[in-house]
């Protein structure tokens, strides 16, 4: 544009006016208003993808403005020189800043900006009448994003070219990336290549990390860093190839996400971590049950090697069946979580690898409570058939299968195993409606056993209120079950629910009368309610013992 014509702002115009939903998009030759201040917008040209310009990023577009009755008052077009400017920032007229955020890539539109969200009363002499409404057809060009980070001005980030795919690193994975660094006067501060760092750990001041969490493989950007996210009030001294950052220093720092490696946590309690060396292919995963194949090479600390399978020239990958106990538990966990051809590194605590005994394998003895580190690479495997791909009478064969898998678990001891058959059991026939009467008849029943035998391993995990809801449900299907009412009396009795505890024993008693075991649990609760009642008694004779001492005081 003119230097004397650079559409600025008009004075005191809202910036929180209402947009309305751009999902549906226009075809071309129609016109919509934007909002409801009465700007338009008319499709002149298709645009390209989807994505718009954001309020930070710099744009770059053509133009020709022209009053109503067609007097052309300013054109980049016959200047031949693109006009570039900072959306979003009043630089332009509000018409403007409102518009081109509704355009796509290449897309031309042409605008109708009424004199509110123009020059207003005022006009612009000597080119803009008082109250004009103008046209400006427009073509967005390109832009810039510019992203301000952490959303208070402190990194303002600029991208110079574009990454690949959707993903960001996370706190724990570790990146690669390569950075230089500068003051605002264009004195070089910092610059590597090839610097690996754990995002969480951060590296050289606290700007790269928040960056690179925003950034996509492959992505290059510049960092505008203001003093809080640099090196602060203290500023930097000079130290090896660095130079000093003076106190209060902003810095203009150019960054590229070269590559990262993803690290996740196996399990809730952060003691098996599995970082992605080599991405595996598509999105499939092996379940519980699956037929697995592995490359494997097991570590202790100190490097050294204590197993090896499936490296050897002419050696088969090794080959287990998921959540069976036939290797260790972290591996067992962590496999699950892969894809074919993915290669991981996984860090497991003693807890989930040999425990507290010493464990001679193949190669080394691996000591009492050892942390061990397994390179695994998954070559192939072989799903266990989920329900979805079985008939009504394969689903009560299979939920059939893994109840009595259950039963052998729980019968040695492995409750938090048994538990997860019995609810595999009971997804194998949750949906019903496509049943037979007969099949719902053997399904009914198998969802009770399996069940039941759940809130009893759920009440040797002490997970009693699980143990209730599950008991709960047993109950939904048969009212006067006794076992359920037992096991849902005993669940109560931990919670100290013991009014509830003794309305479901008295149900079961009504019931079956000489049953041994509700008898007893029905002992156990009377001394329960003994216990609480000397708690209360020694709790208010003590309270009013400390009120008759204030009394006489």
């Amino acid at each position: 544009m003119d230097e004397d014509f650079d559409i600025p702002a008009a004075p005191d115009m809202p910036d929180d006016l209402d947009l309305p939903d751009q999902t549906v998009p226009l075809k071309v030759g129609e016109e919509k208003e934007i909002g409801n201040q009465g700007l338009k917008k008319k499709l002149l040209k298709e645009g390209e993808g989807w994505v718009t310009p954001e309020s930070g990023d710099e744009v770059e577009v053509h133009y020709t403005g022209t009053l109503l009755d067609g007097t052309q008052f300013d054109s980049s077009r016959d200047r031949g020189t693109p006009f570039k400017f900072t959306l979003g920032q009043g630089q332009v007229i509000k018409g403007w800043d409102l518009g081109i955020k509704t355009m796509k890539k290449n897309e031309k539109a042409l605008f109708t900006i009424p004199p509110d969200l123009a020059y207003g009363e005022s006009g612009s002499p000597p080119t803009i009448p008082p109250s004009a409404t103008l046209q400006f057809d427009v073509e967005l060009l390109s832009w810039t994003s510019v992203k301000d980070i952490c959303k208070d001005g402190g990194i303002f980030k600029k991208i110079l070219t574009e990454g690949d795919k959707w993903e960001n690193p996370k706190d724990l994975d570790e990146v690669l990336v390569n950075f230089e660094a500068k003051l605002e006067d264009g004195t070089l501060i910092a610059k590597a290549d090839g610097v690996e760092f754990t995002v969480a750990d951060g590296y050289f001041c606290p700007a790269l990390a928040k960056a690179v969490k925003t950034m996509k493989l492959g992505e290059k950007a510049l960092l505008t860093v203001k003093p809080q996210y640099g090196f602060g009030e203290k500023g930097k001294s000079a130290r090896g190839n660095e130079g000093a950052v003076p106190p209060n220093a902003s810095l203009d720092i150019t960054l590229e996400l070269v590559s990262w490696k993803t690290v996740s946590e196996v399990t809730p309690d952060k003691k098996v971590i599995k970082k992605i060396l080599k991405e595996g292919e598509g999105y499939e995963k092996p379940n519980d049950g699956a037929i697995v194949k592995v490359k494997l090479i097991g570590k202790l600390g100190d490097g050294k090697i204590f197993l090896r399978k499936g490296h050897e020239d002419g050696e088969e990958p090794y080959e287990f069946k998921t959540d069976e106990e036939q290797v260790i538990d972290g591996l067992d966990k962590a496999v699950v979580t892969m894809k074919k051809g993915e290669i991981a590194l996984l860090t497991i605590a003693p807890e989930y690898a040999f425990g507290s005994s010493e464990s001679q394998q193949d190669l080394a003895v691996v000591p009492p409570n050892s942390t061990v580190y397994y390179e695994v690479e998954l070559v192939a495997f072989d799903k266990e058939k989920e329900s979805w791909d079985m008939n009504n009478q394969e689903k009560i064969e299979a939920a059939g299968k893994k109840k009595e898998e259950g039963n052998v678990l729980f019968k040695s001891g492995k409750f938090a195993r048994a538990s997860k058959r019995y609810e595999k059991a009971v997804k194998f026939i949750e949906y019903d409606s496509s049943f037979s009467e007969e099949e719902k008849k053997q399904a009914k029943a198998l969802k009770v056993a399996c069940n039941l035998n759940n809130a009893a391993c759920k009440l040797k995990l002490k997970l009693y209120n699980e143990a209730e809801k599950l008991c709960t449900k047993v109950l939904e299907l048969e009212s006067s079950n006794v076992k359920a009412l037992y096991r849902r009396a005993q669940a109560y009795i931990q919670l100290a629910d013991l009014d509830l505890a003794e309305f479901d024993i008295k149900k079961a008693l009504d019931i079956d009368p000489n049953n041994r075991d509700v008898k007893l649990e029905y002992k156990t609760l009377k001394e329960k309610v003994k216990e609480y009642n000397k708690k209360d008694a020694k709790f208010y004779g003590n309270m009013f013992a400390k009120m008759k001492k204030v009394e006489s005081a």
